[in-house]
């Protein structure tokens, strides 16, 4: 398997890979919940955190012939990255992580990238291969299979590498001009996200 190659710097030793999460939706947003310690506290992130009280609480149950493990910290030393999957069920040899998510399934792949991250560590941790994750979305009630594809893999690596570059750099991303993005982000007022584009343009006018 190939070795992660990440830049020197006053890096973290291990990301969180929730993180991972807010880098694929936002690289800003990575910036201010990772490094500045950022939040806002809106209705559907509470709603969110109060839906995951269950699965934040750590024990073994036993479904007909699926064991769950709830609250599985896995980690990666090749991946360098650390953290907690809601759920693992083990079934018929195989190991399923399963997250839980307020809403719906979105556009983008970074719920994806975070179930790849906790495979990819189960599958270090245990020496099996984990061929599919699992999300389950309290918005429409059902569960979406995430298939660990070679492809959905070369991009939670790539979004590792990322982190350690932005991390590294020690300056603050850029806002995202997708205003579909932040208008779903608890962070908008903080990150002000037009305002600052905004002085950006004005500032290359003047140049």
């Amino acid at each position: 398997m190939e070795e992660l190659v990440f830049p020197a710097g006053d890096e973290p030793d291990y990301i969180p890979i929730s993180m991972l999460n807010e880098l694929e939706y936002c690289e800003r947003c990575f910036w201010l919940y990772y490094v500045l310690g950022a939040e806002e506290v809106n209705a559907p992130l509470l709603e969110g955190r109060l839906l995951h009280r269950r699965a934040n609480t750590p024990g073994v149950e036993r479904d007909g012939d699926t064991l769950i493990h709830r609250r599985v910290y896995v980690w990666s030393d090749r991946l360098r990255v650390s953290g907690f999957a809601d759920f693992v069920e083990e079934r018929a040899g195989e190991l399923v992580p399963v997250e839980f998510k307020h809403g719906r399934m979105g556009r983008w792949l970074n719920d994806h990238i975070q179930v790849c991250a906790q495979a990819m560590c189960l599958e270090e941790r245990t020496g099996e291969k984990v061929d599919y994750g699992q999300i389950f979305y309290w918005g429409s009630r059902r569960r979406e299979t995430v298939k660990i594809t070679d492809e959905l893999r070369a991009k939670t690596e790539a979004a590792i590498r990322r982190a350690f570059e932005i991390l590294a750099s020690g300056e603050i991303p850029q806002p995202l001009k997708r205003r579909a993005k932040c208008r779903d982000c608890s962070l908008e007022g903080i990150c002000m996200p037009r305002e600052v584009l905004r002085l950006l343009e004005m500032d290359e006018g003047s140049g």
